[in-house]
């Protein structure tokens, strides 16, 4: 039996092997997505952002254990700092998802950034394809916390979840990082320390004062502490509360329509610059031509347009 072949059986070992042939972008791993892709379109994917030590990975763990619990199948992809030695996930060893079910109802896979904007690795956009394709039920996705250029996890989630903590500041400043326009759902985690109540209250005012958008959703802010599973389960409530009337207006569909819109205008944007980067290196002198810059015999701008010129038909 080849990979893919235990892949489509259900080997967990078999999914690890295609979800690092497809991060390491080796030879056809494109074509590999193409084979499995038609098998996907059935795993919720549901972001948790917000800054770094809010609890998203604590929070993560709380809405595993519950989505197991209601007998799904449920994957998580938690995006790390990259390691500026040997290009690895720093936090990849997670120790805090032991004790989990080994039964293959639950896997857990840690991928760097890879110097990748907006929080989300480059690829994990395509091992959510991957985990869809395996079946399971919901894919959680954590990203690395870097706060006010975390946007992209709105092109790879069904839904997303902002977590702050009491000391994260007040909702101004919430609504400065760009959250207010991300958020599907805010979630104060860490609710039982000082300072929570004026930030929930802060939070729904702040919204309850946003333009109101006929039959649009109404962001909630749930308090809860991950530590201690408490009120995690209001919150996997107003997920689901959430998918169920994107369904019912039509906006999922149409979400899921855009994303792959941009997905495609990203492969193409990918392959075009990889062919022009090609085509560069066969006649291009990239020291003699910075030289030249440096020293105000040119300028990048014309250089750039130039270069253009010379390797498009």
């Amino acid at each position: 039996m080849t990979v893919l072949d235990r892949f489509y059986e259900g080997d967990v070992r078999a999914l690890s092997k295609v979800i690092s042939y497809v991060e390491n972008r080796y030879e056809n791993f494109q074509e590999l997505l193409g084979r499995v892709y038609r098998r996907a379109g059935h795993s919720l994917r549901i972001g948790l952002t917000g800054p770094p030590g809010a609890g998203k990975s604590t929070l993560v763990n709380c809405l595993a254990r519950a989505f197991l619990f209601e007998q799904k199948k449920v994957g998580v992809i938690a995006v790390d700092p990259t390691s500026p030695f040997t290009g690895g996930a720093l936090l990849g060893d997670r120790v805090r998802m032991n004790g989990f079910p080994a039964d293959g109802s639950f896997y857990f896979r840690s991928m760097a950034t890879r110097g990748a904007l907006g929080g989300l690795a480059a690829t994990t956009d395509n091992v959510t394809v991957v985990y869809d394709s395996f079946g399971f039920d919901i894919t959680l996705i954590e990203t690395v916390g870097v706060g006010q250029i975390e946007l992209d996890i709105i092109n790879t989630c069904d839904v997303v979840v902002v977590v702050l903590v009491p000391e994260s500041g007040d909702s101004v400043q919430t609504m400065k990082a760009g959250l207010m326009e991300i958020a599907d759902i805010f979630c104060v985690n860490k609710a039982d320390r000082d300072g929570s109540d004026r930030i929930v209250m802060e939070l729904r005012q702040a919204l309850d004062t946003r333009k109101k958008i006929e039959n649009s959703w109404r962001i909630p802010v749930i308090p809860t502490v991950g530590i201690r599973d408490e009120n995690t389960g209001k919150l996997v409530t107003k997920i689901e509360n959430f998918v169920s009337f994107q369904k019912e207006s039509g906006k999922f569909e149409r979400h899921r329509k855009e994303q792959l819109e941009k997905k495609i205008k990203n492969i193409l944007r990918e392959q075009v610059t990889g062919m022009i980067l090609e085509k560069l290196g066969e006649f291009a002198d990239f020291e003699q031509i910075i030289n030249d810059i440096y020293e105000r015999k040119g300028d990048p701008y014309t250089v750039a347009r130039e270069l253009f010129a010379k390797v498009t038909p």
